[in-house]
């Protein structure tokens, strides 16, 4: 008997009676015999509980307080044992944010890839985004009207947890008395207390200007310590006039009137919370990242840019889940036939029944898209809704975004214009049903709503920023097509080897995608060996069916590489076609030749003749069974008569 192989002496678990056994070392073993024969017993009541008890007690006692202690199996002895990994039938929770690319780490090294060599371009105009010099930076603070009060900011810490003590004296010995922490400036020499549990973003104050004449000298000499102190990144943050940077939304009606206006009730703004730590006119400036165009900068890509589940790379709307709670367009409209006038949106109702203040709000958006569009007066809000264009019947239930709508509002003898942003009438009533007290009025209103697809990402969880990076394939499928990140997770994984087959990269590029190209290309290959080629890797975890999940765990540490790990899998092949079963099989012998022990439950005939080793319970189920009938070569387990397998 070599030293090296599993011994198990005395196992009693459940219905098995006194077994006693040698598992072969670096082999491929399956466990086979009729349901209830006590094959699972051992595997996994007994094998990987033991497995799991000495790794739990090899910790230290401080870990396994929040571990537990996990019972001994009613066992004598299981020598030679190595680490141990189950891999058994059951889905892979119920988490959302679990999807086929993160379980097997392939998102992971999608970042990466993406980060490192990605193209990105601007969301609002689509050009290239290209590098920003210091000149430049200059000049587009320099275009702020004249007598602009602005501070000069350098952010150094950016959505990571703690209280930053450190950091605060660090920034007092270096001269700057104030930074701006979460979007509020703050005195260094007052030892600002931060709650250690919450994300932070942090920037220090390198100057406080005023836009004018004469300001370019101190203001480069104030962008070129912003961008060494922030590492090639500034923010230039324009104030209010009672000196305070200017919040991220506006108080009143969010129309654009002041909240002192006694006959028009105030509409709240209703689209979804906003994290603070950044300004709706805060100026983001980089010397490595921006877009000449536009003007705008960006932060330079980091993996967590391109991480749904990093407040970095999360669509602020629906918080990275690609889904939101809200009004939808078909209850909020049982008849498309009418017009909008006419009452096609339910909860407002027919345009008479409108307030004064309702429709002049309407009808100044309807006339600046109208214009906008070059259409004839009075169309959109007398067509027919099913014949709107759908970029009109989006504005009017999702706003207009930063589009500035002039309003005419008629009191008395007098009419007054005003200009505004128009929020939309969803956020409205996102709003209504948010901040109302009535329990009937929230029952009301949630019969209109239901889970829908984000509007402001199209359900691809990321920001605009990282979905504006792009890679480019050289495959045939896909020649000359440019792919952002979510688009990669929406082909089926046969498609996305074929679009990661071939890339087109530059030579300094390709050398940095290397290593992550392999591990990418790899683990698809993976996937494809064990039958779930048709699977797409945005596929969240709770869709998936027991057997799929098994076998995305089962690729996944194929793609881990682990060496010396003794694996158990349960029935692996279930709902395999027998060409995908092949695959399978591939699959185990492959784990097993990188020099692990694979043990598999299972009933299927190809299994057991690929096996290695073969250990046959029986006779029976149940209390006829618990018993190793049969142990070894196929054709000893056929040569056994009390075998029903054989």
């Amino acid at each position: 008997m070599p030293a090296a192989d599993i011994v198990i002496k005395g196992a009693r678990e459940h219905n098995l009676r006194d077994v006693s056994l040698t598992l072969p070392r670096n082999r491929l073993i399956c466990l086979t015999g009729v349901s209830g024969s006590g094959k699972s017993s051992l595997a996994f009541d007994t094998l990987y509980a033991e497995g799991q008890r000495r790794y739990v007690e090899s910790l230290s006692s401080f870990a396994r307080q929040f571990l537990g202690q996990m019972p001994k199996p009613d066992v004598d002895l299981i020598s030679g044992l190595s680490p141990s990994i189950s891999i058994s039938q059951k889905t892979s929770g119920q988490n959302p944010r679990s999807t086929v690319g993160t379980i097997t780490e392939i998102y992971d090294y999608l970042r990466v890839l993406y980060a490192r060599t990605g193209q990105g371009h601007c969301p609002k105009c689509g050009r290239v985004i290209t590098a920003q010099t210091r000149d430049q930076i200059i000049d587009r603070i320099s275009t702020l009207p004249e007598g602009t009060k602005f501070l000069l900011l350098a952010p150094i810490v950016k959505a990571q947890k703690g209280e930053h003590r450190d950091l605060f004296v660090d920034l007092l010995k270096q001269g700057f008395v104030r930074a701006r922490v979460d979007g509020t400036v703050v005195s260094l020499s007052d030892d600002p207390k931060l709650d250690r549990q919450m994300r932070h973003n942090i920037e220090v104050v390198i100057d406080r200007l005023t836009a004018g004449p004469g300001l370019r000298p101190r203001l480069s000499e104030a962008v070129e310590l912003a961008l060494k102190i922030g590492k090639g990144t500034l923010i230039a943050a324009v104030e209010k006039e009672d000196g305070l940077p200017s919040p991220s939304r506006n108080k009143g009606d969010g129309l654009g009137r002041p909240s002192s206006e006694e006959d028009t009730p105030q509409v709240d703004n209703a689209r979804p919370k906003r994290r603070r730590g950044r300004s709706a006119d805060d100026l983001h400036f980089s010397a490595d990242y921006a877009c000449t165009e536009c003007g705008i900068s960006f932060e330079p890509p980091s993996p967590q840019l391109f991480s749904f589940n990093s407040p970095q790379g999360m669509c602020q709307t629906c918080d990275g889940l690609g889904e939101v709670y809200s009004f939808a367009a078909e209850l909020l409209i049982p008849d498309a036939e009418l017009s909008f006038k006419q009452g096609a949106i339910e909860l407002i109702g027919p345009w008479e029944n409108l307030g004064r203040w309702k429709r002049h709000i309407y009808d100044g958006v309807a006339e600046t898209i109208e214009r906008q569009h070059d259409l004839g007066p009075d169309t959109l809000l007398d067509t027919a809704w099913n014949k709107l264009d759908p970029a009109f019947v989006r504005s009017l239930l999702w706003g207009t975004g930063d589009l500035h709508i002039t309003f005419t509002w008629k009191h008395g003898a007098g009419v007054h214009k005003y200009g505004g942003k128009y929020e939309g009438i969803i956020p409205e009533l996102v709003s209504r049903y948010r901040n109302t007290k009535s329990a009937m009025q929230r029952r009301q209103l949630e019969k209109y709503m239901r889970v829908i697809g984000c509007v402001e990402c199209g359900g691809a969880r990321l920001n605009e920023q990282s979905r504006a990076v792009t890679l480019t394939s050289r495959h045939p499928r896909f020649a000359g097509q440019a792919k952002s990140l979510p688009e990669v997770c929406s082909l089926a994984v046969s498609d996305a080897a074929d679009f990661f087959g071939e890339l087109e990269l530059d030579a300094t590029r390709q050398i940095i995608a290397a290593e992550v190209l392999k591990e990418i290309r790899g683990r698809l290959g993976f996937l494809t060996n064990v039958g779930l080629n048709y699977l797409t890797l945005h596929r969240t975890a709770p869709t998936l069916s027991g057997g799929e999940s098994q076998r995305i765990r089962l690729a996944g540490q194929i793609g881990c590489g682990l060496v010396g790990v003794l694996y158990i899998l349960d029935e692996p092949s279930i709902g395999l076609h027998p060409r995908d079963n092949d695959r399978l099989l591939e699959t185990l012998t492959r784990l097993r030749d990188l020099g692990n022990t694979v043990v598999v439950v299972e009933h299927d005939e190809d299994t057991m003749r690929a096996a290695d080793h073969i250990i046959d319970f029986g006779p029976g189920p149940g209390v006829r069974g618990g018993e190793v009938v049969a142990a070894g070569s196929v054709q000893k387990i056929c040569g056994e008569k009390r075998s029903l397998t054989g």
